[in-house]
């Protein structure tokens, strides 16, 4: 029997999709489901889920639920971890104090001093989740959700070598979806390739029937003002390719638009966005427990998009797929840095994952994908080696703060950070650094 393990399933709209995708394989209907989360009401939601989902999608799983990590990750063929560490709290710290700075955030949880401490609170999380898959399930494999994606894949790669991890992130196939939709080209038949880092990957390739799809979207753009008051939009006529994500997530990863409050509103900038989705995740969970509590039956969407799934299909039925997968830089990418974590096409099937080699990206892309990975490489330094000074670097190095505040209020809202999250920071990483 096939055991996957869910740590953060309280996760439970994500937890909800995960399973009725998994639910959905005849091959996969009598699959172990170990649910693990520390909080008890959020796993006992999870649970009544999973239960549900299986009352409607059929199959006969074993579905387990246990509060001790190591316990629900006994025997596991494969660990979905989608934590969020801190939950809403730490995401409000991580928005309302950089606010009190002058610094603008959309989303914050992948680059930037939002992600940088959400890296640092996350990082603990996943050495704990690694040890405890070298002691239980050694040969298990470890499909990360969490974000910050690209910092906590190398992290892992450092920490815990020998256990097989993999980022996975819908981004490029929703990227490639709603781009379709925009030039009138269905989906199915459609070819792509996309390669540079997690949230900042560019569409190389785009065609259907033999087509380039590029010069169909040059037309829909030259004819449509309001699409052209879009961030990424903004960033594919300057820079030549699409990057795969959405303008919310794009516009903090550069230096152009945050900082002047003119681009803020030329573009459409959502400031603070996330806060609202956050607290809309949460009355969702509200909402999720007391449909169960009074019986009812939840909404399922089987439309099967996410990527665990079927990376897990594959590995149990040796059927192939293609996806776009987050893994470690040995060569794939030329023009990166090696061991940075990076973003390409990986064929899965039942000898594992097969990350495709990609040569070297356009120059202008590896370099802007060179100075987000700069952020990464210094804030898993600071993880692994407790220097706070390094995580003050880090966030001077970043494209937005940098371009926003001056450096001794980079250091300054560093120090108010620490304070805010307070323990759920590494220990070594709560003292003060002097410039």
């Amino acid at each position: 029997m096939t055991t996957i393990a869910f740590v953060g399933a309280g996760s439970v709209v994500f937890t909800r999709q995960l399973l009725a995708d998994l639910l959905g394989f005849a091959e996969l209907a009598d699959v172990h489901i170990a649910l693990h989360d520390i909080d008890p009401d959020r796993l006992s939601t999870a649970e009544g889920i999973a239960r549900q989902v299986v009352a409607q999608v059929g199959g006969h799983p074993t579905i387990t639920s246990s509060a001790d990590r190591r316990t629900a990750l006994e025997g596991a063929d494969f660990v979905i971890n989608m934590v969020q560490v801190g939950g809403i709290a730490a995401t409000r710290v991580d928005f309302e104090v950089p606010s009190s700075f002058g610094l603008r955030q959309t989303i914050a949880d992948t680059l930037g001093v939002g992600g940088v401490f959400r890296a640092l609170r996350t990082v603990p999380v996943l050495a704990g989740i690694a040890e405890d898959m070298r002691a239980v399930c050694p040969d298990a494999w470890l499909l990360n959700y969490t974000n910050p994606m690209a910092m906590n894949v190398q992290w892992l790669s450092q920490v815990a070598p020998s256990v097989k991890a993999v980022g996975l992130c819908h981004s490029v196939y929703w990227t490639v979806a709603g781009l379709c939709d925009v030039v009138g080209v269905p989906l199915e038949g459609t070819s792509y390739r996309a390669a540079g880092v997690n949230h900042q990957a560019w569409l190389l390739r785009w065609e259907h029937g033999g087509e380039d799809l590029y010069p169909r979207l040059d037309a829909r753009i030259a004819a449509d003002e309001e699409l052209r008051r879009r961030v990424r939009v903004d960033m594919y006529r300057r820079l030549g390719f699409y990057p795969t994500e959405t303008s919310e997530h794009s516009s903090e990863y550069v230096p152009w638009y945050l900082h002047d409050a003119r681009e803020v509103d030329r573009l459409r900038i959502p400031v603070d966005v996330y806060l609202g989705i956050s607290a809309d995740n949460v009355a969702e969970y509200e909402q999720t427990r007391a449909a169960l509590a009074a019986g009812e039956t939840l909404p399922l969407d089987t439309s099967a998009t996410e990527y665990a799934p079927q990376v897990i299909h594959s590995m149990v039925t040796g059927i192939p797929r293609t996806i776009h997968a987050n893994v470690v830089n040995h060569g794939l990418i030329d023009n990166l840095p090696r061991g940075a974590a990076i973003e390409v096409p990986c064929t899965v099937d039942d000898l594992g994952l097969h990350p495709q080699a990609m040569g070297s990206l356009p120059p202008q892309c590896a370099a802007l994908n060179a100075a987000f990975l700069a952020v990464c490489e210094l804030t898993v330094r600071a993880g692994l080696e407790g220097d706070p000074r390094l995580v003050r670097q880090a966030v001077m190095m970043d494209p937005n703060a940098s371009a926003t505040l001056r450096v001794d209020d980079i250091w300054d809202l560093c120090d108010a950070m620490t304070k805010a999250h307070g323990d759920l920071l590494p220990e070594a990483l709560r003292a003060r650094a002097q410039a």
